[in-house]
């Protein structure tokens, strides 16, 4: 009987050796960040291409949603994300194509089978606490049935914790890192771009931003650098329904794609992704090449960017 224990216990060593040297020759490297875009377009306007403003960010134990526009939850369904593991939400400007979605994200997973459990964490700019506060006030109605009276749904998933925040560090937790910088978005103050370090790697969001000094700063030395673009010439040809001084006001708000290519150039990102993109998508790459001629993506809805030893860019499957 001791025989034949010493022998399964040598057989299940061995089985195990075996199937973590499989697993080291599978040559797949580590992801240590893996950036989900979930939209890409920008601006109020409806496009079915593109939907609003979002970007998922995965580091570690950590899963954080930086900006929530229009049709965020749909992507997440759509990619398979489950809503329920999303609690985290950081936005850069309350501009309302970056926070149209946060209904919709705040309530549908507390009341359905996602069953959020943990509280609602948001932060951003200063505004951002009164605007949940009068959120949850919004659809008080709503909460009281399906928290006391009807369903009785978890009362710690429907409780919101927001923070108006500072430049700097703003979360770190389980070796994940987010800082909030400022950037120029003209008027819309104060407006951030936010960075997101861990295991050694990282990945910093632009926002809505003109050329900026700050964020050149405070993005050195990131893997991955995704910006906002607008394409001038495209936007000035279809402005939809804008004035023709409107038009070259919101351009002025924006970064044009020489503008972010010499931010590329003084960054040197290992890849360099274009998100919140107005005008049309063409001729993104191209018109950066005059001034960038690094690793550059025009990103699209639900690209996929593994971070790690190398970096893995993956389209809409």
């Amino acid at each position: 009987m001791h025989k034949r224990l010493i022998t399964i216990a040598l057989t299940i060593f061995f089985l195990g050796s075996a199937i973590h040297s499989l697993a080291q020759d599978t040559g797949a490297p580590p992801v240590a960040i893996k950036v989900v875009l979930l939209g890409t377009g920008g601006g109020p306007p409806m496009n079915l291409q593109r939907y609003g403003p979002s970007t998922l960010v995965e580091a570690g134990n950590e899963t954080l949603l930086f900006d929530c526009g229009r049709g965020s939850t749909l992507r997440m369904a759509e990619y398979g994300i489950r809503l329920g593991g999303v609690s985290k939400l950081f936005v850069t400007h309350l501009h309302s194509d970056h926070i149209i979605g946060i209904p919709d994200l705040f309530l549908t997973p507390w009341s359905s089978q996602e069953a959020r459990k943990v509280p609602f964490e948001v932060w951003g700019p200063s505004g951002t606490r009164e605007m949940m506060d009068y959120m949850q006030k919004a659809f008080a109605f709503d909460i009281r049935i399906r928290r006391d009276v009807d369903e009785k749904f978890s009362k710690e998933g429907v409780t919101v914790s927001s923070h108006d925040i500072k430049e700097g560090v703003i979360f770190e937790e389980n070796g994940v890192k987010v800082t909030a910088f400022l950037v120029d978005h003209g008027p819309v103050k104060p407006a951030f771009g936010y960075r997101v370090d861990y295991a050694g790697h990282s990945v910093a969001l632009s926002g809505d931003t003109r050329y900026s000094e700050n964020l050149i700063k405070f993005s050195q030395g990131v893997d991955v650098l995704i910006h906002e673009a607008i394409n001038a010439e495209t936007f000035r040809a279809s402005p939809g329904n804008h004035t023709r001084e409107q038009t070259e006001i919101i351009i002025a708000h924006h970064t044009t794609l020489q503008q972010a290519g010499e931010v590329f150039s003084r960054v040197k990102p290992r890849l360099a992704v274009y998100s919140h993109i107005i005008g049309t998508s063409e001729s993104l790459v191209g018109g950066t090449r005059k001034t960038y001629s690094g690793p550059l993506e025009a990103g699209e809805d639900l690209m996929t960017i593994e971070i790690g030893e190398k970096i893995q860019v993956r389209g809409r499957s």
